[in-house]
């Protein structure tokens, strides 16, 4: 919090000094720059003095930190007081305004984007994208107004040489809606140029080319030229300026370039242009003829009193001032078109306060600051004039106001004397007697009007003004000189005017031929610029009002928008000329705190009483130092509970009660306050934490133990659904013709997944029995083996014999077969043939000859059908291993060995049908012996569609201890 940053900091808050004085201001105000603390509260002010360098204390961390806090929680910054601002406007849907004021170089501009950069940050939290584009032009609009409003002087590398009044609207929700633009432009000439010009302008890169950009260019600049330059260009782009408007505003500028180089010779008694080829690019940039930017140039059009229009020619002086003002001209009018395109896209469209809402509005004013130069002109004459001006609106709304506060509150306190500056704006403004009198006066008087009898003129009727001397009356002063110089004594300082083209600068100097030439233009965008040229010379009757009169005008308006919104201030102070981030000049320092008011503001602002603060926030803050007010009191109002912890801490001597406010006068009562607070915050969070952990989890407990119920009942519903849902759809199977098969089974709730799996197992397993049951005994053999060789195959062979009867013994009708399957019965004690058929045996050198087999339950036989089946090789079935055969619809079998004397035959030949697949059937019969004999002989159990042991502990291969092998694999085996 403010209050506590740090003793070694400095105090956070100059109205926390223990003496309220300029010496221990300045000592505060050192040492917290010196400790780069640039900001420093004056109650709900900051004063800011400008670093010099880039800082770390903008980025988004720091945003979140100051957004919707108070202003003594956090360290002093531009975004405490921006937050105050838009607090109290949101809050209390009142209009309020920052005003950044302080001297050229102070900061100003940079301090008034951090505020808005700032504003646009903590708005729109929904992030509409209208909202957004809204905050989009509003934060570009600084980037573009600065190119052409800012430059370079001796004294800063980015002055401003307008003035900015920006109002931000915002609904009732506090997002942006809109804004306006209220500009003062100082100097109507351009001091600076991009170095980046097009070819086609007819420009060269370097702008001390140029008379206009000539100073600007010796001097060194801390800003990236193209970097800006580019900048610029994107932000003309998202406000929404099209292509041709940029290369219009391009230009004019080159124009104003152009312009400025233009000399005129006199040959005679006319007046020439030297250098006709820069007339020629003028015309061209401005969509002209050359023939009449050089009559504009060189004669002037005038009405007689007859109603007769005569051309005049210019003598070469009037022709350089004809030029010269016409360039400032073209600049103004560009300049303020340039707002008026701006102010078109950011205004507030439709709105309608009854479907809207109330339309609140935050102005922030970034205006030139005091200036006073070794050659002080008009520019400066209306510069510290606006000062006074603001100076005077910072009197009557926050010393008179602080004043009136103890007022209204009831507080007995001691009246602070300060200056009020009403004297010095009279001085300036007061009609038919002030310093703009005098010069209007003088430029609508008719003959010979010098600056020097306008100065004589000021003497005679402003002589007996306490803050207004020349040389004629104060005739000792050397440093000012005879018949040029007058002073004012400002409320910043004495400044010293030189009267020297007062006049001209006050006229409208500008030829109503230029006016009509610009108008005439081919290019639409200039053309729009100037209105007024349409006017012929003949209409022309109306005298235009003079600069001082326009800007005073401007000011006062300016002063009456501000008047009626709560104001915060930002006091922006210069610590030294050489932009050093590390020197404070002391002398230039105390000078603006004293022209600026910062003391007085301390003084006024204590009053006394260092502090101030409404009684429901005072004991929102403090409650918990004091028994009787924590967590809440019982009392009877919140003044009674305050004076509980005033008197707890012994302060009733030190304090004073107002109606709504308590007043502390000084700062160390305050201090201890917060110690003790700042003591106890650690204990209270600490105890707060436990609780709400406790709470938390009891709540979590209590959100748990309610998540297992319902889940709970949950699956208890969804169990009974699924059983009903079963019940349902196989309530009549029994009658159904595929008893069920053809029934989807409803998707099961997690729990019942295993549940469900096993009841499907179940219904295969009924209807697997419900159709076997039917199967007569003698058919169950051959089932079984057909069962057998479809998991076996497992779908790799497109036939497998499965569609016709399986004889098993198709050798059992041969002649000469049943004896020697007789004599084989009696020697080997078989109990039955497994499998028996004609085939073609391969040899290991790919020969082949027919052969017949013979698979018993004890041994495989190799028999000859050429000599009565003779046994060519017997082979006891446990050395059988496994058995390969092919995916075609060949009859390849392999029969593997534990000896790896592999048995190869191709079975189907000789007298078999070509179209009679076996390959199914052997292996179908074989699987099922083995399984049937391993159940019975080794109490084995088949695996699931794993395979299975041969007695041996030998194993078949592939899935079913049966390998499929594709027809390539066996091409080169195959006879024939």
């Amino acid at each position: 919090m403010a209050v506590l940053e740090g003793l070694e900091f400095g105090k956070s808050d100059f109205v926390l000094l223990d003496e309220v004085n300029i010496e221990q201001f300045m000592e505060n105000l050192k040492l917290r720059f010196e400790k780069a603390r640039i900001y420093t509260f004056i109650g709900e002010g900051v004063v800011s003095v400008n670093p010099y360098k880039q800082m770390d204390i903008y980025g988004k961390e720091d945003i979140n930190a100051y957004r919707g806090r108070e202003l003594y929680e956090n360290p002093p910054h531009l975004y405490a007081v921006a937050d105050a601002a838009y607090k109290a406007m949101k809050r209390r849907a009142k209009d309020t305004c920052i005003v950044v004021s302080g001297e050229s170089g102070a900061g100003k501009t940079e301090a008034s984007k951090y505020i808005m950069q700032y504003i646009a940050a903590i708005t729109n939290p929904s992030q509409r994208a209208e909202v957004e584009s809204v905050k989009n032009v509003l934060l570009k609009s600084n980037c573009v107004l600065e190119a052409f409003g800012n430059a370079k002087t001796n004294r800063n590398d980015n002055s401003s040489r307008f003035g900015k009044y920006m109002d931000i609207n915002f609904n009732f929700n506090g997002d942006p809606t809109g804004g306006h633009i209220n500009n003062y432009l100082l100097e109507k000439l351009l001091r600076g140029g991009s170095d980046d010009m097009l070819k086609s302008l007819h420009l060269h890169n370097d702008p001390a080319n140029y008379v206009y950009t000539r100073d600007g260019a010796v001097a060194t600049t801390s800003y990236n030229d193209r970097y800006s330059h580019n900048a610029v260009l994107s932000a003309l782009n998202v406000i929404g300026f099209s292509e041709e408007e940029i290369h219009s505003i391009y230009r004019i500028l080159g124009t104003i370039l152009i312009l400025g180089n233009l000399q005129f010779e006199t040959d005679r008694e006319s007046v020439l242009v030297v250098g006709m080829e820069d007339v020629s690019h003028i015309a061209e940039l401005i969509s002209t003829e050359p023939n009449n930017v050089t009559k504009s140039l060189l004669y002037r059009t005038v009405a007689t009193g007859a109603g007769e229009v005569i051309e005049k020619g210019h003598s070469e002086k009037e022709a350089c001032f004809g030029r010269d003002a016409f360039t400032k001209a073209l600049y103004e009018r560009l300049f303020g078109w340039i707002v008026s395109r701006i102010n078109a896209v950011i205004e507030v469209k439709d709105y309608n306060p009854v479907l809207h809402g109330k339309n609140t509005v935050i102005g922030v004013l970034d205006i030139y600051g005091f200036e006073i130069f070794d050659n002080n002109s008009f520019e400066q004459f209306c510069i510290n004039y606006c000062n006074e001006k603001l100076q005077q609106l910072f009197i009557q709304l926050i010393l008179c106001q602080e004043q009136d506060e103890y007022k209204r509150e009831g507080i007995t306190w001691q009246h602070i004397d300060y200056f009020n500056n009403q004297i010095i704006v009279d001085l300036v403004e007061q009609p038919h007697k002030g310093i703009i009198s005098v010069l209007d006066e003088a430029c609508l008087s008719v003959g010979k009007v010098t600056d020097t009898v306008c100065l004589e003129s000021m003497d005679a009727k402003l002589g007996q003004h306490p803050h207004y001397t020349s040389r004629k009356l104060a005739p000792s002063d050397k440093t000012m000189e005879f018949h040029r110089d007058f002073r004012i004594r400002h409320y910043a300082g004495d400044v010293t005017y030189s009267v020297e083209g007062f006049l001209d600068k006050n006229k409208d100097p500008l030829f109503q031929d230029f006016k009509r030439l610009m108008f005439n233009s081919s290019n639409p965008v200039m053309k729009e610029m100037w209105p007024d040229g349409q006017l012929s010379i003949t209409e022309v009757t109306k005298r235009p009002l003079t600069a001082a009169t326009l800007f005073k005008n401007s000011i006062v308006a300016l002063v009456e928008k501000l008047s009626c919104k709560e104001p915060y201030y930002v006091r922006c102070i210069k610590p030294n000329d050489m932009k050093s981030p590390a020197l404070f000049d002391d002398a230039r320092c105390q000078h603006q705190v004293a022209y600026l008011g910062l003391l007085e503001n301390v003084r006024v602002r204590r009053a006394g009483f260092a502090y101030r603060q409404a009684y429901t926030r005072f004991l929102q803050r403090y409650k918990m130092t004091c028994e009787y007010t924590w967590p809440n009191h019982l009392m009877g109002t919140d003044r009674e509970a305050v004076e509980a912890i005033v008197t707890q801490h012994g302060f009733q001597d030190d304090v004073a009660y107002g109606h709504t406010k308590l007043f502390v006068r000084t700062p160390k009562s305050l201090f201890t306050l917060e110690q003790e607070r700042a003591a106890l915050i650690p204990v209270l969070v600490l105890f707060l934490q436990k609780v709400w952990r406790g709470a938390l989890a009891r709540m979590r407990c209590r959100r748990m133990r309610a998540i297992f119920v319902i889940m709970g009942c949950y699956k208890r519903y969804k169990v009974k659904v699924h059983f009903w849902e079963v019940a349902r759809r196989f309530a009549n199977v029994c009658n159904m013709a595929d008893y069920g098969k053809s029934v989807e089974w409803p998707t099961p709730p997690a729990a019942l997944t295993q549940f469900h799996s096993i009841t499907q197992k179940l219904h295969r397993r009924w209807r697997a029995w419900q159709i076997v049951k039917n199967i007569p005994p003698s058919d169950m053999g051959e089932i079984r083996a057909k069962v057998a060789a479809l998991g076996a195959l497992n779908g790799e062979r497109k036939d497998w014999g499965c569609g016709r009867s399986w004889e098993r013994d198709y050798l059992a009708n041969v002649s000469h077969s049943h004896s020697t399957a007789m004599y084989l019965r009696n020697k080997d004690e078989y109990n039955q043939v497994i499998f028996s058929g004609f085939c073609r045996k391969m040899n290991r050198f790919n020969k082949s000859s027919d052969r017949a087999l013979l698979i018993t339950d004890k041994h495989i036989y190799k028999l000859d059908p050429k000599k009565q089946f003779k046994v060519l090789k017997r082979l006891p079935l446990e050395v059988i291993t496994g058995l390969s055969v092919t995916a075609g619809v060949d009859q390849m079998v392999a029969l593997h060995t534990s000896s790896q004397d592999d048995v190869l035959l191709y079975i189907q030949r000789g007298e078999l049908c070509p179209d009679q697949d076996r390959i199914g059937e052997l292996v179908g019969r074989l699987i099922d012996h083995f399984t049937r004999s391993v159940a019975t002989v080794r109490g084995w159990v088949r695996p699931s569609c794993t395979g299975l042991a041969w007695p041996g502990a030998c194993k078949l291969t592939s899935v079913a201890r049966c390998t499929v092998f594709p027809l390539t694999h066996w091409c080169g085996w195959l006879p024939g």
